[in-house]
C-alpha cells in the first residue's frame, strides 16, 4: 500500500469512521482507493434553511450527503418553485447534471456533505472501475426513482400519494422504529402535489387506523408496514383499498 501523507491519512480516518459509508457510494472501495478519494473531499456543513446548489449554476462538482436531509427543488421563471425530492445520508448528487445543475438543494435540517470537484472525481473513475459502476447504479436508481415520481403525480390518488411518500420514506426501517421525517407537512404537500390539510387529514386517518403513528410533527412509526403497501396502490386489498377510496371522495 502507498504511503500516506498525515493529510491523507486524516482524511482515510474521517471517511473510516462515517457512519453512512456503508450506504453510500464509497462503500465499494478498499482503504486505498478510500484514501485517494478522501483527498479530494471537501467536508463541508450546510446549516438549515441554507442552499448548497444553487439551480442553473455551473455543474462543477459531486456531493456525497454524509449526515441530515435536503429537499431539490426546480424554479419557474415567474418565482413558482416545486419540491422535486427529498435526498438524506448515503445519497450522491451530481450525475444527472451536463454544463449546469437543472435543480437547487437546500439543507431542510443541518446536513454534512462530501463535496468532490467534478474533474478530479471523473479522474479517478480510470483508475477505480468498480466505483464507476457503483456510479452508475446509482444512476439508473435515480432514474427509477423520477419514472416513480411520475406514476405517483399522473395517477396516484391523494391517499396513495402519502402512503407512498410514507413507505419510501421508511423501506430501510422495521414496523414499529422511529423514523426522523424532519420535512414540514408544506413541504410534503408541495412534493406531493396536494395542499397541506389534505395531508394532514390523510395523517389523521392513518393514525387512527393504526397504519402510523407520529410523535410531534417530525417522527414517524410505521405499525402496519403491508397496509401501507396496499394503501400505497402496490399491493392489492380490495376491502382496505375501498374503504380509504370511500372516505376520501367524502
Amino acid at each position: 500500500m502507498t504511503t500516506l501523507t498525515p493529510a491523507a491519512l486524516s482524511g482515510l480516518t474521517r471517511c473510516l469512521h462515517c457512519g453512512v459509508r456503508a450506504d453510500s457510494v464509497c462503500g465499494v472501495l478498499s482503504n486505498e482507493e478510500l484514501a485517494s478519494l478522501a483527498a479530494i473531499a471537501e467536508v463541508q456543513s450546510v446549516p438549515r434553511g441554507q442552499a448548497f446548489i444553487e439551480e442553473q449554476s455551473p455543474a462543477s462538482a459531486f456531493f456525497n450527503i454524509s449526515g441530515g436531509t435536503a429537499k431539490l427543488t426546480r424554479t419557474l421563471p415567474d418565482g413558482r418553485q416545486q419540491i422535486t425530492g427529498f435526498v438524506r445520508s448515503g445519497d450522491f448528487l451530481g450525475l444527472a447534471a451536463t454544463e449546469s445543475f437543472a435543480f437547487g438543494a437546500e439543507a431542510i435540517e443541518p446536513l454534512g456533505i462530501c463535496r468532490f470537484p467534478r474533474r478530479r472525481l471523473e479522474a479517478l473513475l480510470s483508475r477505480m472501475p468498480h466505483l464507476e459502476h457503483r456510479l452508475l447504479q446509482v444512476a439508473c436508481r435515480d432514474l427509477a426513482r423520477a419514472q416513480s415520481a411520475m406514476l405517483l403525480l399522473g395517477r396516484k390518488t391523494a391517499t396513495e400519494r402519502v402512503a407512498s411518500f410514507l413507505r419510501d420514506w421508511a423501506a430501510d426501517h422495521r414496523p414499529g422504529v422511529e423514523i426522523a421525517l424532519p420535512m414540514t407537512r408544506g413541504e410534503i404537500a408541495d412534493y406531493l402535489g396536494l395542499t397541506i390539510e389534505t395531508v394532514s387529514r390523510i395523517l389523521s386517518r392513518l393514525r387512527r387506523e393504526g397504519v402510523i403513528d407520529t410523535r410531534g410533527n417530525h417522527t414517524l412509526i410505521v405499525r402496519q408496514a403491508r397496509s401501507l403497501a396496499m394503501l400505497a396502490g402496490d399491493e392489492e386489498d380490495d376491502a382496505l383499498v375501498c374503504s380509504h377510496r370511500q372516505a376520501a371522495s367524502r
